[in-house]
């Protein structure tokens, strides 16, 4: 039955069917994807948007590409027409500099959704494929200098048209990139994710009618924006500002600094990155969609987090920054760590507002993805592989919480180590400890969470390590009289006793038997130390989360009280 008007019952039941399609979608990925960078990292995102490419709903993955798949679709309408676009047509993106763009591993997938001749909406798939070529396996270095050096770069190109398969670019793929076999499946299972996401629009409107179906989605926009205008005209107003930096640039230049100022209205944020240090040499740059990314995290995180996010919820929220600066680089800058400057910049705005709202805000934690790239020959197989994986730390301390060990940095989301088991049977090297260390930092009232040591052993004959991280000489900040954390860094541990300490490498050699060593950030503390309650403290010192050393010194706690 076809309607013209919906009831708001029906309204209600299509966009509640509207943010479910990006769970079915999250999950197809899941199902259908070859590398494990995608099945159990998740390290991707999924939505959809109306015909215009505002954002209708995302499946949980990558947050930090809140403001990837909305722009995706804004930019590649300024590539085509829409009497250009057809029913079967699939496009691909990988481009940095546009929307979507975050770094070449990253690439988007859009497929347009049609009812007869009219184009309604858009599905969307932002997956990091592990190779798309480039001078580097894994197609992540610290040491480029230009894009060109990162891999195949795709400008909103159709990888389908009218159904059928660009046989010619899909030979260019497979003929550039060191695992085809993977890197194929990875965009298949996109293009998978995004159809089963269309044909759930398209049965939204054969039940509902298309007018039903369009007028939920603006009313499922200006929703997400009363909501978040309701919160917003909560937070206390004015003007906030805060600054950090990004130690290394992968080429030795540095620190860099990114900076915020932060003005809050009755009816709107603005994020102001203008002052931040200019693009750099090396691939310690991210584009502007990166920075919208960033900035929106935080803005949802203090307005309302309950909510699905949606195009209306970031109506409010502007973010200013002129091109050219190490958060809105221009071609040809190199980008391949993009997410450390992305992570910056959702720091400072964190920290910037943290004062203000201790209860939604902790103190300073890890702030780094350190991605982590170990390839080599299996010795099993004799066939090349390439590991991808973040790395979990210690988010910071709140104003009534001990912080959160073992967690991925913010920009991360909905993701997860890789199994143990699939990790050893995969690659060609050993998991010889995963633990809390005890390092120094994070002392508090509320003490930061607890960062890791995880040991990679060498099995093949010769494995190479790609590491890039930052926090490795800065440290999370405290609060409120909390101690800094600690650092993120890396180690590899050589046969003959040596130890190497890595913040940015590439392809570094380790032979059979060594051992890759790699070390997450503690959090930053959240109050004075000495206001710790002593049986918290004792249980800390039993439990090996503080030693009886940094009790003393950090806390001022009396050694005999332990007996």
């Amino acid at each position: 039955m076809t309607r013209t008007t919906a009831d708001i019952f029906t309204t209600e039941i299509i966009k509640d069917a509207l943010v479910a399609l990006g769970d079915e979608m999250f999950n197809a990925m899941v199902r259908t994807s070859m590398s494990p960078i995608i099945y159990e990292t998740t390290d991707f995102a999924v939505g959809a948007t109306d015909a215009r490419g505002n954002l209708l709903a995302q499946g949980n993955g990558v947050t930090a590409f809140l403001a990837t798949l909305d722009t995706a679709v804004q930019s590649a309408l300024t590539h085509y027409e829409v009497s250009e676009i057809f029913p079967g047509d699939v496009f691909i993106t990988n481009s940095p500099y546009e929307g979507g763009g975050t770094h070449l591993s990253d690439v988007v997938i859009l497929v347009p959704v049609f009812h007869d001749d009219q184009l309604i909406a858009w599905t969307v798939n932002k997956a990091h494929w592990t190779e798309v070529g480039g001078a580097e396996p894994g197609s992540v270095s610290t040491n480029a200098t230009e894009i060109y050096q990162e891999g195949l770069h795709f400008r909103f190109l159709k990888l389908y048209g009218r159904g059928a398969v660009n046989k010619a670019l899909v030979s260019l793929i497979r003929d550039n990139v060191r695992l085809p076999d993977s890197t194929l499946g990875d965009m298949h299972a996109g293009v998978a994710a995004a159809r089963v996401g269309a044909r759930r629009i398209e049965d939204l409107v054969q039940k509902y009618g298309c007018p039903s179906v369009l007028a939920a989605m603006d009313d499922l926009l200006d929703y997400g924006e009363r909501m978040t205008m309701a919160e917003l005209k909560n937070l206390p107003k004015g003007v906030f500002e805060a600054e950090d930096i990004v130690e290394d640039d992968g080429l030795g230049n540095g620190p860099f600094t990114v900076r915020v100022k932060v003005t809050i209205t009755d009816d709107r944020m603005v994020a102001d990155y203008s002052a931040s240090d200019p693009q750099v040499q090396g691939p310690i740059n991210c584009s502007y969609t990166g920075l919208v990314t960033g900035a929106r995290c935080i803005f949802k995180a203090i307005t309302n987090s309950e909510i699905p996010a949606n195009g209306g919820c970031f109506r409010a929220l502007d973010v200013v920054c002129p091109p050219g600066t190490i958060v809105s680089a221009s071609s040809p800058a190199p980008v391949s760590l993009y997410y450390e400057p992305l992570i910056a910049a959702i720091d400072v705005m964190w920290k910037a507002l943290a004062p203000l709202l201790p209860d939604r805000l902790p103190a300073g934690h890890q702030r780094s993805v350190g991605a982590t790239f170990v390839s080599g020959i299996h010795p099993d197989t004799g066939e090349l592989f390439v590991m991808g994986e973040p790395l979990v730390g210690g988010w910071g301390a709140s104003d009534r919480l001990d912080g959160d060990s073992g967690q991925f940095c913010c920009a991360n989301g909905e993701t997860f180590n890789i199994p143990v088991e699939l990790f050893e049977s995969r690659y060609g090297i050993q998991v010889e400890q995963y633990a809390f260390h005890d390092e120094d930092g994070g002392a508090g009232e509320y003490r930061g969470g607890k960062g890791v040591v995880l040991d990679y052993k060498v099995t093949s004959d010769e494995a190479y390590l790609t590491y890039a991280a930052s926090r490795t000489v800065s440290t999370p900040w405290g609060m409120n009289g909390g101690l800094p954390g600690s650092n993120n860094y890396a180690q590899i541990l050589r046969l003959d006793g040596s130890v190497e300490r890595h913040h940015m490498c590439t392809t570094v050699p380790a032979r059979k038997g060594e051992v890759i060593r790699l070390i997450t950030g503690t959090g930053g503390g959240y109050g004075d130390p000495a206001a710790r309650p002593v049986d918290k403290l004792k249980s800390d010192i039993l439990n090996g989360y503080v030693t009886l050393e940094q009790a003393v010194r950090d806390y001022g706690f009396d050694a005999s009280g332990l007996a």
